[in-house]
């Protein structure tokens, strides 16, 4: 193979968006909401770069990556190239998955991605492997999109376009199934436990190999980055977070959907993209279900930025964002979710078994008004919060924390028998039940 030709890297140091005509990167601009077939896609961005073999050229793949400041799109942001090192440096045969499970009810731009643009996708997985040497790639997808995947996969074989081998795989159909181990455990065992203890993946993954595990929207900016380098990465997002970000736009807006935009852009402009409010707003919920609740009025002229939404305790996570009408319950919203949640536990330790139902328990009692302190509620918390035997636990705590910081005044009105919610509409999706 002929060796990558990476481009320098150089940028202006401006602080926030820095143009305004790049978009779409990854989505592909059609007719309708069809698949970008594989003549298509290599129009749109050119034949797949090559990888050299050697160690050095390899090194000099993750070097560009690592000045890109390429981060995981699935939720916990961790850097890319610093995956790609570790595996890379483990010893056996590795694998790359590829993490398109996307168990977040509240998350759809993984589906669409995979549906509109699979080979986007795989060409990140292909380039993966080459940089850290696998010679397999496996793609865990939802159900939902598996044909897509597949038909993809199949036109690369035909076309012979890559030298690692794809297997496609259907996601479990569980939330915690979209977690790194819980991913691996799936393929391995079929069996969806996530856990938090070692080793780490890049050591030992499935079947025993350092195993590479990105989510697909990571693996399709991974492939522009390879194709045009880190400084044209760098000309999109802020200094501190480069790049674009799929989001998912739900709730009381004038239109559901997901949409790519420059990390650092305001939230009422991203708001904008799904037609703005459909009603007065009281809060959002930023990040998914493992996400932070804030008051709609603090968050808008805020960027869409973990760095700038740090200070209200929350990040950009899944990419999700979720609009609370006025005339909703945060309470009721919160407590539906966590009973949810607690019915999505993989059961393997009483925080989860025990702990997330009586908090689900609790936040029903508060949405209904019924006689139970709060503060009993946040020592529940407190008691959960990192004690797990795997990171579903920490995610409901972050979730109903938020919530009863944000609806305060919410939880005193219940108590004296008044409620917001008097339109009566239920926001947020919970699986195998209807919205309203």
């Amino acid at each position: 193979m002929s060796q990558l030709l990476l481009p320098t890297t150089g940028h202006s140091g401006l602080q926030g968006p820095r143009t305004a005509n790049r978009l779409p990167r990854l989505l592909p601009v059609q007719e309708g909401n069809g698949s970008l077939g594989l003549v298509e896609h290599l129009f749109r961005h050119g034949p797949l770069p090559r990888v050299g073999r050697s160690v050095s050229q390899r090194a000099a793949a993750v070097e560009e990556v690592a000045r890109a400041g390429l981060v995981g799109r699935g939720g916990a942001g961790f850097p890319t190239a610093r995956k790609l090192a570790a595996v890379m440096a483990a010893r056996g045969r590795p694998l790359v998955v590829v993490n398109g499970t996307e168990g977040e009810p509240a998350s759809a731009k993984d589906k669409v991605l995979l549906t509109r643009a699979p080979h986007l996708v795989l060409d990140g997985a292909a380039l993966a492997a080459a940089v850290v040497g696998a010679a397999e790639a496996v793609v865990v997808c939802n159900y939902a999109v598996r044909a897509v995947v597949a038909g993809a996969v199949a036109e690369r074989r035909r076309a012979g376009t890559d030298d690692v081998r794809f297997r496609v795989v259907t996601a479990a159909d569980r939330f915690v199934a979209g977690e790194a181990s819980a991913a691996v455990n799936w393929i391995e065992r079929g069996t969806p436990l996530p856990t938090r203890t070692p080793p780490r993946l890049a050591e030992r993954g499935v079947s025993g190999r350092p195993t590479l595990v990105q989510n697909v929207e990571t693996l399709a900016h991974l492939a522009l980055v390879m194709r045009h380098g880190a400084a044209w990465y760098r000309e999109t997002g802020t200094e501190e977070e480069p790049g674009t970000t799929l989001v998912t736009l739900l709730g009381a807006l004038q239109r559901s959907g997901v949409h790519e935009i420059e990390l650092g852009t305001p939230i009422v402009e991203v708001l904008r993209l799904a037609g703005g409010p459909s009603a007065p707003l009281q809060a959002l919920l930023i990040g998914g279900y493992f996400g932070t609740w804030v008051a709609a009025d603090a968050a808008m002229t805020l960027p869409f930025s973990t760095a700038a939404l740090a200070p209200l305790g929350a990040s950009v996570g899944a990419g999700t964002i979720a609009a609370l009408p006025a005339d909703a319950c945060g309470l009721v919203e919160t407590a539906r979710v966590a009973r949810y949640l607690a019915g999505e536990s993989a059961g393997q330790c009483g925080p989860c078994v025990f702990g997330l139902p009586a908090i689900a328990a609790a936040l029903e009692r508060l949405a209904v008004g019924a006689d139970f302190h709060p503060e009993q509620l946040r020592r529940w918390l407190g008691q959960v919060d990192g004690r797990g035997a795997c990171r579903h636990p920490d995610g409901v705590v972050r979730l109903v924390d938020s919530a009863l910081r944000t609806f305060t005044a919410e939880i005193s009105e219940h108590a004296r028998g008044w409620c917001c919610g008097t339109g009566g509409r239920l926001v947020l999706p919970i699986p195998g039940r209807s919205r309203t």
